[in-house]
């Protein structure tokens, strides 16, 4: 049965016009999980971050599931000198989407995209698809065309290294959750 969300996920890709397959797989508990579910490789998987320029304003991050944002790279090419990662009850608020199922497509208000430089290239991607264990595999260029995204290098390699995955948040150095 499809959810609220899933419905304006898939109206909004049907009224882009971009060539899509809607994939349902189980759930997940890992990245080579999701991508294996999804037919693709890890950078394939494509992660929609909800980032806060300030008060009211965000954008959406696309990043290649196994990289992370580079916080002064996208500060660089957005020209300011401060972001911030709302918490899940914004991000719902401002997108109608759960954490793990954020998608520019369908979102509450249609924020700007910066789509990190190696998605158009990617061949086939998979975005998430407004339900938990539902996603949307599309052609990357189509993808960054359809929602007029700015394409720059925005991310580093996610490098787990032995101590698990490193993650950089807007401020520096910290644990946090990418969706």
């Amino acid at each position: 049965m499809e959810t609220p969300g899933e419905r304006r996920t898939r109206e909004a890709l049907e009224a882009s016009g971009v060539a899509f397959e809607i994939v349902r797989h189980g759930p997940v508990r890992s990245l080579a999980e999701a991508a294996a579910a999804r037919g693709v490789t890890p950078g394939q998987v494509v992660k929609t971050i909800v980032v806060r320029r300030g008060d009211g304003d965000f954008l959406f991050v696309l990043v290649p599931g196994d990289r992370t944002i580079a916080w002064p790279r996208l500060r660089s090419v957005l020209g300011v000198s401060r972001l911030s990662m709302p918490d899940k009850d914004v991000a719902r608020d401002v997108t109608g989407y759960e954490r793990g199922t954020i998608t520019p497509f369908g979102s509450l208000t249609a924020w700007p995209v910066v789509a990190d430089a190696r998605i158009a290239d990617a061949g086939r991607v998979s975005i998430g698809g407004g339900g938990h264990g539902v996603s949307a595999t599309v052609d990357g260029r189509d993808l960054v065309h359809a929602l007029d995204a700015r394409v720059a290098d925005v991310t580093d390699l996610d490098d787990p290294g032995p101590a698990g995955p490193a993650r950089t948040t807007p401020a520096g150095p910290a644990s946090t959750r990418e969706d």
